[in-house]
């Protein structure tokens, strides 16, 4: 046996000696390949194609544009046709709806560009991180949600809460907090975080617990909670979900803002200084009362050439900081308070068209003061203002 040389002794033991071969596929068919793959996993998982559509996650639809292009690609029968068992290559493209995300669009939302091969950008490449791609495939990686009818009203408040004004969404912020009962959009679909499933902690000692997260396609997952963070925000530097905030979550407004609030904007009163006779009659009468986002120093910059204003300098004699709030909710809720005291002022603006100034009321300072108290504290019910006594009272007691 000593003068056996290598391959005659594994003959001999019955080791089947097989030459290593270098790749012959070129680096773009390997990425074609990897890609159909991803593909044939999902219909493993699911026992179906994937599908285009917004009720879809946004995965699916990444896979339902990738496979619609791997039909439409010359040589893709040839290189897949030993993969492609389901016949998966066989069927019809699907249209996508001109109303749903475009390709570029969704693919760009998942870090995913075309290769720049020569004449061709048919073939996607992957361009994440591998933090991300594992966050991502941890979001991905769903089941049936079997009792979704239990949250399926949260979900509902949520997504009427954004049109009608009640919610409100904000970018998520890196190393945000993440809570049970928290709502998220993450690629287009919402998630609730509904349990805290188990503990855990990473190596450097953060808590990274695993959460039980609710998707509105009726899926689950169990999220490692530093994953579903880099899913919402994956590069450290630009946040692609957000959050979803009820705004009766916090107060209406305060001097300072509580751990978790958002600075809205600012409630602000104006006095003004015009030299109309009614307006300088009533000086210490006539208020502005409205709300900004912004700056109030920039909104009355120019308010001597602005008839909003009337057309004169303003004094700003008071202003709440607001925190989650609708700012436009709350301007209605002045207007149905001192409706009664609205100013009926005409003017003429600088080019001599009639105007009649909004948000101007005859109340004295501290009513106004008072209102914003009572919005405070929920006592602004069924409350109105008196302009005969200059009072805030109940409307029973001026019926």
């Amino acid at each position: 046996m000593a003068d056996m040389n290598d391959d005659e002794l594994l003959d001999a033991l019955g080791v089947e000696v097989v030459p290593l071969k270098s790749s012959s596929q070129t680096p773009r068919e390997e990425r074609i390949i990897a890609g159909f793959e991803d593909i044939l996993r999902f219909h493993d998982t699911h026992g179906r194609t994937p599908q285009h559509g917004e009720e879809q996650d946004i995965f699916e639809r990444l896979y339902a544009v990738r496979l619609d292009r791997l039909r439409r690609l010359p040589e893709a029968q040839a290189l897949l046709g030993s993969l492609d068992g389901p016949g998966l290559l066989s069927g019809v493209a699907t249209p996508v709806d001109v109303n749903e995300l475009d390709e570029d669009a969704l693919l760009a939302e998942l870090g995913v560009t075309a290769e720049p091969t020569v004449g061709d950008i048919r073939v996607l490449r992957h361009v994440r991180s591998h933090v991300e791609i594992k966050a991502a495939e941890e979001i991905a990686n769903r089941t049936p949600c079997k009792d979704f009818e239990r949250f399926a009203d949260a979900f509902e408040e949520a997504k009427d809460g954004l049109k009608t004004g009640e919610w409100l969404t904000k970018p998520f912020a890196k190393d945000a907090s993440i809570q049970v009962g928290d709502f998220y959009i993450i690629g287009g679909q919402v998630a609730y975080v509904v349990e805290k499933v188990e503990g855990n902690t990473t190596k450097d000692g953060r808590d990274n617990p695993r959460l039980r997260v609710i998707f509105d396609n009726h899926t689950e997952a169990n999220l490692l909670l530093r994953s579903l963070s880099r899913s919402l925000y994956p590069d450290g530097d630009t946040p692609v979900g957000k959050r979803l905030i009820k705004i009766e979550a916090g107060p209406l407004f305060a001097d300072t803002a509580e751990s978790g609030d958002i600075e809205s904007g600012t409630i602000y009163v104006l006095r003004s200084q015009s030299e109309h006779p009614f307006v300088k009659e009533h000086h210490e009468l006539v208020h502005k009362i409205g709300v900004t986002g912004g700056k109030v120093e920039t909104r009355i910059a120019a308010a001597a050439k602005d008839a909003t204003y009337l057309l004169a300098e303003v004094e700003v004699v008071a202003t709440y900081k607001l925190h989650n709030v609708h700012r436009t909710r709350l301007e209605h809720i002045f207007h149905r308070l001192f409706g009664a005291a609205q100013l009926d002022l005409l003017i003429e603006d600088r080019f001599g068209n009639p105007v009649k100034p909004k948000e101007w009321f005859l109340v004295p300072l501290h009513v106004i003061d008072e209102a914003v108290q009572r919005i405070l504290d929920g006592t602004i019910t069924d409350i109105v203002y008196d302009p005969s006594t200059a009072r805030l009272v109940r409307e029973s007691e001026i019926r």
